[in-house]
């Protein structure tokens, strides 16, 4: 048991069974045994490794769909261009150097960082010196808001509920002697997840994200009164439906419970739960990455790249190129969704 699970189990031991959402916000988030608050986790030495540190044509074609989107709403002196969950910053220094060309771009922009971890927030302030750092999404500043958030969502706490005729019984964490376990609540019904019984059947497990209504709606009251976008990127589909929970230790799959802190624990994301809070801005249709970056221009910006490497640079290049874009790698499992104002139209690559 790891020093975070004792913790855990203790706190179970003295007050009972805890949301997946309660147990997913101490292994990532307790500030001295937390997964993000103890370790920079992507690449190869890492867990995971996101698109951005794939290759620098995602953050590029990022940053200047963002760019035009700017461009088409006018041009405003000052912007916001933020960043949720930045990952090491490799994806906004790519969009900054894809954008140095655009005339007037850079002049009107401050950059700012939501990130809590302090070892991500050293990498970020590596990559993007200038940035300014944020706990919160509340607190960047006014302004036309132009934002970025790939795989954010899927980190953030959800919890899980089983249909049981009209009611609901949520999974939780509890204790089996010494070791963590998952069982089920009472069933009862729940405000939450009413809306879902439209669309499901008896056992039937929904996801939620306490937290996405909230954020979902501040962004959306922003970009609406303000100006501006935001493109989110994520692994998940249109709605939830069955167990996305899982738990990712050196690029492998292990259980959510074995060893709490670490490992990064995330669940796909339900777009259409984000879409349900966008008001009074408007939503773009739910796009796959391969098209988005496809329509972006991802494939001619592969080839311009590919003039000047041999061996195996070359084919590192092919494999990143297609696996960020085939529908058998990330091209179809990763979702793109944006928020835009009402008289605006989306950004580049994405659809009314």
């Amino acid at each position: 048991m790891t020093a975070l699970g004792a913790l855990i189990r203790s706190r179970i031991a003295q007050t009972g069974p805890i949301t997946i959402a309660d147990y997913m916000g101490e292994c990532l988030m307790h500030p001295t045994h937390g997964y993000y608050a103890t370790r920079d986790p992507l690449g190869a030495a890492g867990d995971f490794i996101t698109a951005p540190e794939i290759s620098q044509m995602f953050g590029e074609l990022i940053g200047l769909a963002l760019a035009q989107c700017w461009q088409d709403q006018g041009a405003p002196e000052r912007i916001v261009l933020a960043e949720l969950g930045p990952g090491r910053g490799t994806l906004m220094a790519d969009a900054l150097r894809a954008t140095r060309g655009v005339p007037g771009f850079h002049e009107s922009l401050s950059v700012h960082f939501v990130e809590t971890s302090p070892v991500l927030r050293e990498a970020q302030a590596d990559a993007v010196p200038d940035a300014t750092w944020h706990d919160r999404v509340d607190t960047l500043p006014p302004g036309p808001l132009f934002l970025i958030a790939n795989e954010f969502f899927d980190a953030l706490p959800i919890r899980q509920f089983i249909r049981d005729g009209d009611a609901w019984r949520e999974r939780m964490v509890g204790l089996d002697g010494d070791a963590l376990q998952i069982g089920l609540s009472a069933p009862a019904p729940l405000t939450l997840v009413e809306h879902r019984l439209a669309d499901t059947e008896d056992g039937d497990l929904v996801e939620l994200c306490p937290t996405l209504p909230g954020m979902i709606s501040t962004l959306s009251g922003r970009i609406e009164a303000e100006g501006g976008a935001a493109i989110i990127i994520d692994y998940g589909d249109w709605q939830s439906l069955g167990d996305t929970w899982q738990a990712l230790s050196g690029h492998k799959k292990t259980d959510p419970l074995a060893a709490p802190g670490e490992a990064d624990l995330t669940a796909h994301v339900d777009f259409a739960e984000i879409a349900r809070h966008v008001d009074p801005a408007k939503y773009s249709r739910l796009t796959t990455q391969g098209v988005f970056l496809e329509r972006l221009g991802i494939t001619p910006r592969a080839q311009a790249l590919a003039k000047s490497l041999t061996g195996d640079a070359l084919q590192t290049h092919i494999k990143a190129h297609r696996r960020l874009t085939h529908p058998a790698e990330m091209g179809e499992l990763f979702k793109v969704l944006s928020i835009y104002p009402a008289t605006a139209m989306p950004p580049p690559g994405l659809e009314p």
